[in-house]
């Protein structure tokens, strides 16, 4: 039974996270020859100000 963590920044939609999940849900399917029920996504939502990459806070771009 795969579970896939993804961590985003917050301000996706519901229609995006819905197409995440889908797509990502088939191609772990697909890669590990597994049925899709099998498959779980845990999403965790990062406020801008909890994320830093190359030195600056992600909301300070």
């Amino acid at each position: 039974m795969p579970i896939v963590q993804i961590e985003l920044i917050e301000g996706r939609t519901l229609d995006q996270k819905r197409a995440l999940a889908e797509k990502v849900t088939k191609a772990i399917a697909e890669s590990l020859d597994c049925p899709e029920s099998a498959v779980s996504i845990i999403m965790r939502e990062l406020k801008p100000d909890n994320f830093a990459k190359e030195g600056k806070l992600w909301c300070d771009k």
